[in-house]
């Protein structure tokens, strides 16, 4: 495990010596406060909205799915091979699957220090309310985020793996996306549909229920999709 944590905290590292951290960091922070700062001075004020520290994962979930986490996994491994940086990672003394998880390690960590800081939004609406928000709640509804989250850059991870061009990860990760989207809303009567949706099983965090199946949902697509990754790079390995 010596080899992951090395690659995870290179990876962490990388975030904070380029621009795309501060980036990425300033949209999300940019978007939210806006949303934030509308919803408490229009909706709280005049009634129209309840305190809910909740209020803005449904904002969170979308920047992530469609900004960040693309943005974040079209370099994982397709930029390295662009680079000609994946061929020193072969030939180094790292495992396949060492290689892909410390890869996911290290972008998984920068998202939870994101989500960490957007607490701040909630803890401001708990001060300002009596009695407060509900904190189990909200304790829930992050704790599903994070798996999710876990899910989609795994995905990501995938696609980048298998893509030459650190361009076309974007759009594949969002036509996973929308893809689960039409499953689990279209799915009708087919419980099976229904169980697939991605976004659908997130809805049980997001009340406050957590339920083992939808914990297993995330983090069994989360290890096939880099148990995937480390069988596409061990055969790239072989050519």
């Amino acid at each position: 495990m010596r080899n992951v944590w090395i690659l995870a905290r290179r990876e962490f590292s990388h975030y904070f010596i380029s621009p795309l951290a501060y980036v990425v960091s300033f949209f999300l922070f940019l978007i939210l406060g806006v949303v934030f700062y509308g919803t408490l001075s229009i909706g709280f004020a005049f009634g129209q909205v309840d305190p809910d520290g909740r209020v803005l994962i449904p904002w969170m979930i979308w920047i992530l799915v469609l900004a960040i986490v693309p943005v974040l996994t079209m370099r994982l491994i397709a930029d390295e091979q662009r680079t000609g940086t994946l061929e020193l990672l072969l030939t180094s003394p790292v495992r396949d699957w060492e290689l892909v998880l410390g890869k996911w390690l290290g972008s998984f960590g920068f998202l939870c220090l994101l989500l960490a800081a957007t607490w701040v939004y909630p803890l401001i609406l708990h001060r300002m309310t009596e009695p407060g928000i509900d904190q189990g709640v909200l304790v829930s509804a992050y704790l599903g985020l994070m798996l999710m989250v876990g899910a989609m850059l795994a995905i990501g991870l995938l696609a980048s793996t298998v893509l030459p061009n650190p361009l076309w990860v974007p759009p594949v990760v969002w036509g996973v996306v929308l893809l689960s989207i039409i499953i689990g809303t279209t799915g009708g009567t087919n419980e099976f549909a229904r169980q697939i949706g991605f976004f659908e099983r997130y809805q049980s965090f997001f009340r406050g229920v957590i339920q083992l199946s939808d914990a297993v949902y995330y983090i069994s697509l989360t290890v096939l999709c880099l148990f995937l990754s480390a069988q596409v790079i061990q055969a790239r390995r072989w050519r």
